[in-house]
């Protein structure tokens, strides 16, 4: 029999072939959200007394072709050797049981450290800052994403890196908190590959951005395949990320990114392309997970610290920000003054933050890396060939950013 639910995030699913069916518990959001997505209606079961939504099963698992049904409505637990089987890796894949759940708020996508004369990954550095960052209240982290240099490291590098990071979490008492892992390669092939890599290194999830290195062939079509190929066989659930300017201006609208949501294996979208309209739709769409909502469970990320207070007006669950690598407290007090409904308060914040976040996200890599010198006395270089930036560029982004640096210390 073929492992079900490989990709569901939580187990719920009435699962029945010509001759026998499978009771699995706990229903969640985002399943009878995909099933909504998919503009079923609900059915009565006689013999269980339940109220189903017939699913195509591959809406559920790819390549399976029996009829499934989602429940609305808990289904006692089933034996130990069923749930053994519920798919591909020895654990749910998604927002129930061992997998760790995805929280609205503040993610920050880390830097990788590295030894300023040899250039070889800085271990130590790497544990302290992602410490940090979660002490400071981020909710989450993100491993290999542009601020963490993936384009700069080796498959055995992004593994390091992921695994240092888990286990400085683990250690910190913050075994709970989710790690997002970059993952993207030019081909189906390698990307699935480097998502088994990631789980392996500790990930719960991956970010993945659509391939771009043959530009003219990457229609609608193609990514949409790319994405979809990818998700039937990655054992992480997906969050996809729309960055035109990493991928020779690859940006996906809403409509593709809609579409993409019906995969149950595909559980949000980090918008880094600043659309603010984009996001409202798409998290419109999918009933995204907000503050006050558990909605489906899709998570619908901004991009960057200078528009927080526009993501939570536009429906969105979270942010993942380069900024808040340097000002994590800072990010995290925007969030939950608008969540906690103290709009004005919110927006004031916001302003200065915003400001300064400019002078980070001018300055890139480098600067973001000397900002984290400057005030927390460790951050060093990007690998070459990323400039050294010169006293007088350190000085100015040391200074630029120092209004909501003092608002940081006071948090």
């Amino acid at each position: 029999m073929r492992k079900p639910l490989g990709h569901w995030d939580v187990p719920c699913v009435l699962a029945t072939t010509l001759s026998s069916f499978l009771l699995l518990s706990n229903p969640s959001p985002r399943a009878t959200s995909v099933a909504r997505i998919n503009k079923v209606k609900p059915v009565r079961c006689p013999c269980l007394d339940l109220c189903l939504y017939p699913v195509p099963v591959s809406a559920l698992h790819p390549g399976a072709s029996h009829t499934s049904f989602t429940t609305t409505h808990a289904i006692p637990p089933i034996p130990s050797q069923i749930t053994g089987i519920m798919s591909t890796n020895g654990t749910s894949n998604g927002h129930a049981a061992s997998r760790r759940p995805l929280p609205c708020g503040i993610y920050a996508p880390t830097m990788t450290f590295f030894d300023p004369v040899t250039e070889e990954l800085d271990i130590p550095v790497i544990k302290k800052h992602a410490e940090r960052l979660v002490r400071d209240g981020l909710v989450g982290l993100v491993t290999m994403g542009s601020n963490g240099e993936a384009a700069h490291c080796t498959r055995e590098e992004k593994a390091a890196v992921t695994r240092a990071t888990r286990e400085a979490l683990d250690a910190a008492g913050f075994a709970q908190t989710p790690i997002i892992v970059g993952a993207t390669e030019g081909s189906v092939k390698g990307t699935i590959d480097l998502c088994k890599i990631a789980q392996e290194a500790g990930g719960d999830y991956v970010l993945l951005l659509p391939p771009s290195y043959f530009r003219a062939q990457m229609d609608e079509e193609a990514v949409h395949g790319y994405f979809t190929a990818v998700a039937d066989e990655s054992p992480l659930p997906l969050v996809l990320y729309n960055y035109p300017g990493a991928v020779s201006g690859i940006d996906m609208d809403s409509d593709l990114l809609i579409k993409l949501a019906k995969h149950p294996n595909i559980v949000g979208t980090k918008f880094t392309c600043g659309n603010t309209g984009k996001l409202t739709r798409v998290a419109a769409a999918t009933d995204a997970k907000t503050p006050r909502s558990e909605g489906s469970g899709y998570m619908a990320f901004g991009g960057m610290c200078d528009f927080t207070v526009q993501t939570l007006a536009s429906g969105g669950s979270g942010i993942i920000a380069g900024g808040a690598n340097v000002m994590p407290k800072v990010c995290v007090k925007v969030w939950n003054l608008y969540a906690e409904g103290k709009t004005e308060e919110a927006i004031a914040l916001q302003k200065t933050l915003s400001r300064c976040d400019w002078v980070l996200t001018r300055s890139a890599v480098p600067g973001t890396k000397q900002a984290i010198q400057a005030y927390f006395g460790y951050g060093g270089y990007g690998r070459r060939p990323l400039k050294r930036l010169p006293e007088v560029a350190v000085n100015s982004i040391r200074d630029g950013i120092k209004e909501v640096m003092d608002i940081e210390k006071s948090l």
